[in-house]
């Protein structure tokens, strides 16, 4: 193969790539925010059915909720919660709203790994790793909001960007776990084929 027709063979794997990526992203978000309108009571897609019996979201909210409470119970604080609220006693109330999920950023993760021509065995391992370690830190900052806001009182007013400096937070370990995945599978395809 000369270099001209590896360099065409490369761009078209970019194209596919970046294609593949778009299309997963688009239907991994849309695809949680419409599910998120058919579990909502008072929207225009609402499903009884599907939001008694396939109501992931609230299952995640759960998931979310009660470790971090269990958190913020550690560090001595009394914490009382429901379905998407959390009120730690002389503390702050905290709600878990859709936005605080982290689907987002977990869309975005999946698209990236299932779009990335790799094994399928190192695909599921990232995909594993990855929603865990997103999962854990979200968990980590509704505990750490509701612990700090209930030390530092006064600073409450200091804490609304918590939403944004999570994201941030996030994103740099999400994309410092994809470099070190996608050095590791571009040894691997390098070594195959040498």
């Amino acid at each position: 193969m000369t270099q001209e027709e590896a360099k065409k063979q490369a761009n078209k794997k970019a194209v596919k790539f970046l294609i593949a990526l778009f299309l997963l992203y688009i239907l991994f978000s849309q695809g949680n925010l419409f599910m998120n309108s058919v579990m909502t009571p008072s929207s225009k897609y609402y499903n009884a059915y599907l939001f008694t019996h396939f109501n992931y979201i609230q299952g995640l909210k759960s998931a979310l909720i009660v470790p971090a409470v269990w958190i913020i119970k550690l560090f001595g604080f009394y914490a009382i919660y429901n379905d998407m609220d959390v009120m730690v006693v002389a503390g702050p109330y905290l709600r878990v709203n859709y936005s605080c999920l982290g689907l987002g950023v977990m869309s975005f993760l999946a698209a990236f790994v299932l779009a990335f021509p790799a094994s399928w065995k190192s695909t599921f391992k990232m995909l594993v790793i990855g929603i865990i370690a997103i999962y854990i830190l979200n968990i980590l900052r509704i505990a750490g909001l509701g612990v700090l806001l209930g030390i530092f009182k006064s600073q409450r007013h200091n804490f609304t960007y918590h939403h944004e400096v999570f994201n941030v937070i996030v994103y740099v370990c999400v994309f410092t776990m994809l470099y070190f995945w996608i050095k590791n599978n571009s040894k691997q395809i390098s070594n195959s084929k040498g």
